[in-house]
Formats: C-alpha cells, structure tokens, sequence
C-alpha cells in the first residue's frame, strides 16, 4: 500500500518536472513565434503517452520531445497555429520509426533525420514526412537482413572449411 503511494508520488513530481522543463524551452523558441501554453504541455504530455502505450514503449525522460521543439521550432513551415499538432504527429511518427527500425538508431539521430527530411523533401508535411520515413525504415530493415544474412553466410563459411 505505501509502495504504490511513493510511486504515485515519484510518478507525479516528475510529470511536474517535465512540464517545468518545457516551458522553460519558451525561452528558446518564443524568437520564432512559438510558445506552449500549460494546457498545450499538458495535452501534448498526454498524447506522448497514448503514443508511447500504443506502440508498447516506455520513455522515463523527455528528451526526444524537448529535442523536436528544439529542432523544429526553428522550421518556417510551423506556425503558432500547428504548434502542438505538429509536436504530437512528430511523437507519432517518432515512435512508430523506433518500433520498425527495432531501436537500432539512435533517438537524437532519428530526430535530426526527420528534420533534414521534413526541411528538404517533405517542405513541411506531416503526411510526406511520415511515408518518406516509411520508405527509410524499410530500406534500413533490408540492410539489416543482408547485414545479417552476411553475418550469417560467413559463418556458415567457417563451419565448411
């Protein structure tokens, strides 16, 4: 009974934690015309973790979503008015690419590969954005099997000498 209120407790101090450190990024991108609202943090903070339950993930930080305000503040396709829409699609599109690649590239990596893509194929499109990175898992997961069958061929070869 007491193991489940220090958690609770653990649980809600860092959701508090979290909310203060994105906030604190309005510093930082209030010079490109974006600001969250506690309400925004809070819904985006929820829908993260819709995200992260419906692909069966579990993140303790929030780095990955401190990391794309960062980035993507700096984009002129996102404006005030898609702010928040566009942090929630970027989780989505985050995490799905997280399970199809099955965690073998790293988080700030894959977040700058969605910028550069977002910036220089995609022109700002959530929806471009999202298939031209289904395109990137799939080719990755190609080259992991042939990584893997390489792997595997060559030690076929060393049990026939």
């Amino acid at each position: 009974m007491y193991l489940s209120r220090i958690f609770n407790s653990l649980y809600v101090s860092m959701q508090e934690e979290h909310l203060t450190e994105i906030l604190d990024l309005n510093e930082k991108t209030q010079e490109y015309g974006l600001v969250l609202t506690l309400k925004d943090v809070q819904c985006m903070i929820a829908a993260r973790s819709q995200v992260l339950y419906g692909y069966g993930r579990v993140e303790l930080g929030i780095e990955v979503t401190k990391e794309f305000i960062e980035e993507f503040s700096k984009s002129s396709f996102i404006q005030q008015e898609n702010y928040v829409d566009a942090l929630n699609e970027l989780h989505e599109i985050f995490y799905y690419l997280k399970n199809e690649t099955e965690d073998k590239i790293g988080d700030m990596k894959l977040v700058h590969k969605m910028k550069e893509v977002f910036e220089n194929d995609c022109e700002g499109s959530l929806d471009l954005l999202k298939s031209r990175l289904e395109e990137y898992a799939e080719e990755f997961r190609r080259q992991l099997m042939k990584e893997s069958f390489l792997e595997g061929e060559d030690e076929n070869w060393d049990l026939k000498i």
